[in-house]
């Protein structure tokens, strides 16, 4: 009896198995991927509200005004959009810029002075949009360059009764689309602007009913989720594009007042301000790697890694490196640090 097996049969059966190896190849790779695609470009053709021009006078550009500040009071934000830095210094009401961290505060020049409380600043590279906190306003502004070859930012539109004092916007380049959070109204505002154009639009306005009222300071978008940090009692996870409460995270009093979630490697950091009853001594840095693990207390408390005493406040990402505004304490510091397999270190303050 011949035991050999036919070798066409040998063959097809490799040709099959190398074909479900590589389908469960690209099956294992697809699930590791994002879960969202690049949005496609908007068009002009239907939004909610387009703003008018703002007014500007050139000549005005030739004399950049210097920061006249020589510390920070109470620094929100700081990011970096191409080779320039900006600092959001909330009680000096302005914007400050500058091309390096290491000259003193009273080398960087002012963006803009025109806003009252203003917290963050978002770009794409194009626009610049800035809520101006307390006058419920969203400032645009683009670059330029004046006669002398030196940076200036212009401002061109302005957005007015953006809710109830926005708080918190970002540039999420996978929707296209400028996110700015009203912080006491639960409202979600949506900026977008068609492609080859500055000209921003009003395109959407989404909202979490549940937190109208609530004093909710920012929000995290983590692939097709959007988590709102808790302003009295509740981490809340939704749906991106539908901003359906999909589920609750509950959170001890201590906890209830949170500033932000930043999710580095394998960990939520979470900021916080004060606790339920608005003490500002329980302020404090804290990371969980589960956010259901708060509410039994199950978390480590890391700020003592920033000395600690002050209010810390948005975590930020710039090149390699993490940063972190804090306030309440002398100076009104700006945090650098590096974490490395879930080991915070370099910490540094470089203002």
């Amino acid at each position: 009896m011949n035991t050999l097996k036919n070798p066409k049969t040998n063959h097809k059966r490799n040709i099959y198995f190398l074909f479900v190896v590589l389908t469960l190849l690209f099956l294992f790779t697809s699930w590791g991927s994002k879960k969202r695609e690049p949005a496609t470009p908007y068009l002009a053709e239907e939004y909610l509200a387009q703003s008018d021009l703002i007014s500007f006078d050139r000549s005005s550009l030739e004399n950049i005004p210097a920061n006249p500040c020589p510390s920070l009071s109470v620094p929100t934000y700081i990011t970096k959009v191409a080779d320039t830095y900006f600092i959001v210094d909330c009680y000096h009401n302005q914007v400050i810029y500058h091309h390096n961290l290491s000259d003193p505060l009273y080398e960087w020049n002012v963006m803009t002075s025109d806003i009252s409380m203003g917290h963050t600043l978002a770009s794409d590279g194009l626009v610049y949009l800035i809520d101006d906190t307390e006058n419920n306003r969203i400032l645009v502004m683009e670059k330029d360059v004046n006669s002398q070859g030196e940076t200036v930012f212009v401002p061109t539109q302005e957005f007015l009764n953006i809710g109830n004092r926005p708080h918190y916007i970002i540039y999420d380049e996978f929707t296209d689309t400028f996110y700015a959070w009203s912080s006491q109204s639960g409202e979600m505002y949506l900026f977008r602007h068609p492609e080859g154009t500055c000209r921003m639009y009003l395109t959407e306005i989404r909202s979490i009913p549940s937190l109208n009222n609530v004093y909710v300071r920012s929000f995290t978008i983590v692939n097709d989720r959007i988590y709102f940090v808790s302003g009295n009692s509740s981490i809340i996870e939704a749906d991106l594009s539908s901003f359906e409460v999909k589920r609750e995270y509950p959170v001890p009093t201590e906890l209830a007042g949170m500033i932000q979630i930043t999710l580095i490697d394998d960990y939520f950091y979470i900021t916080v301000s004060t606790d339920s009853t608005g003490n500002q001594d329980y302020a404090t840095m804290l990371r969980v790697k589960n956010l259901t693990d708060l509410s039994s207390g199950n978390y480590e408390d890391v700020y003592s890694n920033f000395i600690g005493g002050g209010t810390p406040y948005y975590i930020t990402k710039i090149d390699d490196a993490w940063y972190l505004t804090e306030h309440r304490i002398p100076g009104h510091s700006i945090w650098r640090f590096q974490v490395e397999d879930n080991t915070i270190k370099d910490v540094v303050s470089i203002y």
